[in-house]
This record gives structure tokens, C-alpha cells and sequence, in this order.
């Protein structure tokens, strides 16, 4: 690599730095709006136990489902799996 950047590499970047910053405004938008007037209100505890919950449990999944990608590549089952990949 020369070390140049290409224009699509930047027309790329720049819409994905958008989108980034429309989805911390959406986000900033909707933690804000959530206020009595508007039905919303402050979190209760079991809320807040039902949120660390989803997270952790989401996160496990991921971290398991990772792991079994990497000990299936490393492994060899995936070159098992496709019998017209060159070996």
C-alpha cells in the first residue's frame, strides 16, 4: 500500500461518519424526549435488572458464537464442510 486514500475510500468513510452522527442524534433525540409530559419517566429497578439481563445474556451469545467460529476455522471442520474449496 502507497499510503494514498482513494476517493471511494472516502466517500465510504464520510457516509458511514453520517451515519454514525444521525444515529447518536436519533439516539440523544429519544433519551431526551423521554420525560414525564410524554408518558415516559425514570427507570425502576426491575427495569434496570431486565436491561443488564438482556445485555449480558446478548452479549454471551455473541462471545459463544464467536468462539465457535474460531475453533470451527481452526479446527478444520469449515474445510470439511465445503467439499469444492481446494485443500
Amino acid at each position: 500500500m502507497d499510503g494514498k486514500v482513494g476517493v471511494g475510500t472516502l466517500c465510504t468513510l464520510v457516509a458511514l461518519v453520517a451515519i454514525l452522527l444521525l444515529a447518536i442524534g436519533f439516539s440523544i433525540v429519544g433519551w431526551n424526549s423521554a420525560d414525564d409530559d410524554m408518558g415516559g419517566g425514570a427507570m425502576s429497578s426491575s427495569g434496570y435488572i431486565a436491561m443488564i439481563f438482556g445485555i449480558t445474556v446478548t452479549l454471551a451469545l455473541g462471545f459463544g458464537l464467536m468462539s465457535l467460529v474460531f475453533y470451527s476455522g481452526r479446527t478444520g471442520h469449515d474445510r470439511d464442510a465445503d467439499p469444492h474449496r481446494d485443500r
